[in-house]
């Protein structure tokens, strides 16, 4: 009996094993290559799927999600002969989980070789400044060529990111420097347009408060005339406020020679006349009372001045009014 209990339990075991490889279980988006003695039979999808025990074999299991897959950084030269380092990012799909098991050895390898030397021979073609404003042109280039030669593959490259471009250090220390000088030029020429707004502005609000000014003197004369004749000032009156300006015209320390009018003796005339008819009473008018003679500061330089032969006193030059040419503004 011993021994057919030992046989029972290894067929048992056997039977177990034997269900374990027949019924396998793929995960969500993901695939599996079935050989039969070594030869590709089927591919696997998700769920539940039944396969012959140890005649059908399972070769290799594939991630059908996106994935990402980072680069390390690659030297390439530039047409102008500089050295720049770019880090590279692939998003690529398999969508033919046989392509990608039998068509290529590694095709995450493949993806990588293929896409350096794609980049090597785009950034040949271009120069630094090119290279560091040109990452879509760059981009585009790489897609294109990858897609094209991983498409027998299996693989869908869905995008090519440039993750850096380094130029070297010395070029680095240049592109600073120049980018300090514009903007050292950027901030003079914004500081020379603001004083110069400044200055028009200046200008234009001295122009105005001119006008405004020259407005309210005009003004003030025209209240002045106005009021004048309403008033209907009178030959006393106006005799009056001509002596009364009389003295301002001799004041200052520089003023050597100044000039009487010829209507200061008919002014004085009027405003004697006009006293003495206030303190007569309406008598006869007495002699005109002859004006004292003016203080006049006489210039060394202007010569003797003329003798008054009936008053033996000496009389006050009198120099003629100059006429200037008028200067049109």
């Amino acid at each position: 009996m011993e021994p057919v209990l030992i046989v029972l339990i290894v067929l048992v075991v056997v039977a177990f094993i034997a269900l374990i490889k027949t019924i396998q279980v793929i995960p969500q988006a993901s695939a599996a290559i079935v050989e039969r003695f070594g030869r590709y039979t089927r591919t696997l999808s998700a769920g539940l799927n039944i396969v012959v025990p140890f005649i059908d074999t399972i070769r290799n299991r594939i991630d059908l999600r996106e994935q990402v897959v980072p680069f390390p950084p690659q030297p390439v030269i530039t047409s102008d002969n500089l050295v720049v380092n770019i880090d590279t990012v692939i998003y690529y799909q398999v969508t033919d989980p046989r392509a990608a098991t039998y068509e290529v050895a590694s095709y995450i390898q493949a993806i990588e070789q293929l896409t350096v030397t794609t980049l090597r021979n785009i950034i040949g073609s271009m120069d630094l400044e090119s290279t560091l404003t040109s990452r879509e042109v760059i981009n585009a280039g790489l897609r294109g060529v990858l897609d094209e030669a991983t498409g027998r593959w299996g693989i869908r490259v869905n995008r090519v990111e440039l993750k850096a471009i380094e130029p070297p250090t010395s070029i680095q220390d240049s592109m600073e420097k120049q980018m300090r000088a514009d903007r050292d030029k950027r901030a003079a020429i914004l500081t020379a347009e603001g004083a110069r707004q400044a200055q028009i502005l200046r200008a234009e609000g001295e122009a105005q408060a001119a006008v405004l000014k020259a407005d309210g003197e005009a003004a003030a004369i025209r209240t002045v005339f106005e009021a004048i004749h309403e008033g209907d000032a009178d030959q006393k009156l106006l005799a009056y406020q001509y002596l009364q300006t009389l003295p301002e015209l001799a004041k200052g320390d520089a003023n050597k020679l100044w000039i009487i009018p010829s209507e200061v003796g008919d002014a004085l005339k009027g405003l004697g006349g006009a006293f003495q008819g206030a303190v007569g009473g309406g008598a006869a008018p007495a002699a005109p009372v002859q004006p004292p003679a003016a203080r006049v500061q006489v210039d060394p330089a202007a010569g003797p001045r003329p003798v008054d032969t009936e008053n033996k006193t000496a009389r006050p030059r009198v120099e003629p009014a100059r006429e200037y040419p008028k200067i049109d503004e």
